[in-house]
Order: structure tokens, then C-alpha cells, then sequence
């Protein structure tokens, strides 16, 4: 018998440390108090709003083509949209323009994120989510970077697309997310849309 209450004691202490262990891996420190942050996948998952979040990084550069630095823009989600809200968020009309944030907000954050990767003031260019508002994004700054080029830029039509495919069934929004904040320029083809 004491030795059963011996073994026992040693499972529960594994299992404690490992589940601590696992609560660690999977909830990252918030940025706000008001905005607290997990990740889901690779994704980080910031509620926010309305806001912008997060901490501009100090130095970043731009990939291939209009792509943005992956590790200072991961890419970042609203967990309060799922797959089973969407026809009450992301597929309702005016959803973006209750959660995009200010204009005052977003200049700010502008100027902080040229200046990260380099870009001369008067490029052409906007300061874009990497998952986009109506896939669901985050205002975080994990998800915002400089996409120099062209207004509307290319990415738009791929975003409207995606959202479109969302919203009608043909792939789910995980998918979607994942792909755009993968390769937007791919995400398309990755999902059998193109």
C-alpha cells in the first residue's frame, strides 16, 4: 500500500511539473493588462480592439519581395474571433470598422515601424495587418508592418479572396490565417483557391 501512495505521489508531481511546464509554453507574457496575449499555433492571439498593442521592435528587415520581417512581424490574431462567431464578426458588413483602430494610433505606430525597418519618410507605402482585419487579426504590433508599393496594394485582393472563402464555407478561418501569415503571396494557392 505505501508503496502504491509512493508511486502515486511521484505521478502526480510529473504530471504537476509537466502541466506547469505546459501553462508556461502556451501563455506569453500581455503587453497591457488590458490585452492579454496566448498563442494559438504559431500565431500570437491578442484581443485588442480598437487599439494598437505590443512594442514596436528596434530593428527589422523586409523579406522578399513586399514581405514583411518574420520574426518582428509573426503575425498576430483576435481570439474573440472563432470559427463558430464568424457570421456574427468577420462575415457581418462593417466589421473592420468597429475594431480598426484610430488613425492617431496607427501614425504613431507608422513612423516607429518605418523607422524599424528603414523606410525613407514619403515611400510609398501603408502599415498593414499581416492577417487581416476581416480574417480575424489582431491590432497588435506582431501583426503590423510597412508594405511598401502600390496603392490598394496587391495583398488587398488576396485578403478580400481569402474572406470570401471564409465566409462561404470553402476554408476555415485557422486555415486562412495560417496561410496568409505564412506567405501571403502563396496563401491563395496553398489553400486550392487559385
Amino acid at each position: 500500500m505505501r508503496r502504491l501512495h509512493v508511486t502515486l505521489l511521484a505521478i502526480l508531481v510529473v504530471c504537476v511539473a509537466g502541466c506547469s511546464a505546459l501553462k508556461a509554453d502556451t501563455t506569453a507574457v500581455s503587453s497591457s493588462a488590458a490585452t492579454p496575449q496566448t498563442r494559438v499555433g504559431v500565431l500570437a492571439a491578442v484581443h485588442d480592439p480598437g487599439q494598437v498593442t505590443g512594442t514596436v521592435p528596434a530593428s527589422c528587415h523586409a523579406g522578399a519581395g513586399p514581405t514583411p520581417d518574420p520574426t518582428c512581424t509573426p503575425g498576430a490574431i483576435d481570439p474573440a474571433v472563432t470559427q463558430q462567431n464568424i457570421s456574427t464578426t468577420i462575415c457581418r458588413s462593417n466589421y473592420t470598422a468597429k475594431i480598426r483602430p484610430s488613425t492617431g494610433q496607427t501614425d504613431k505606430v507608422k513612423a516607429e515601424m518605418y523607422k524599424a525597418y528603414g523606410i525613407k519618410s514619403g515611400t510609398t507605402s501603408e502599415l498593414d495587418h499581416l492577417v487581416s482585419l476581416e480574417l480575424g487579426g489582431s491590432n497588435d504590433v506582431k501583426n503590423l508592418w510597412p508594405e511598401v508599393g502600390s496603392l490598394p496594394n496587391p495583398k488587398d485582393k488576396v485578403e478580400n479572396d481569402l474572406h470570401r472563402a471564409v465566409c462561404s464555407g470553402k476554408v476555415t478561418l485557422a486555415a486562412a490565417q495560417r496561410a496568409i501569415a505564412t506567405d501571403w503571396l502563396t496563401a491563395e494557392h496553398s489553400l486550392g483557391l487559385s
